[in-house]
C-alpha cells in the first residue's frame, strides 16, 4: 500500500494509478513553459464555466 493510497482528499487513488500523481506525470514530461500554458488553460477552463456547475449544484442539492 502507497501513502497515497490512504489520502482520498489530497491523493485519491484515480489520480495515483501507476505510483505518481498525475499532475506530477505531466510536469515531468513538459517544460517550464509548457506546464505554465497548461495550468493556465486549466484554470480558463474552470474559471469559464463554475457558474454554471454553480447553478447546477444549486438546483441539484436545493442550496450550496
Amino acid at each position: 500500500m502507497q501513502l497515497y493510497d490512504l489520502d482520498n482528499v489530497n491523493h485519491p487513488i484515480h489520480y495515483t494509478t501507476g505510483g505518481i500523481e498525475t499532475y506530477d506525470y505531466i510536469a515531468a514530461k513538459l517544460t517550464p513553459e509548457q506546464l505554465e500554458g497548461y495550468l493556465t488553460g486549466n484554470i480558463i477552463k474552470y474559471i469559464s464555466r463554475y457558474q454554471q456547475k454553480t447553478a447546477w449544484r444549486i438546483e441539484k442539492d436545493g442550496g450550496i
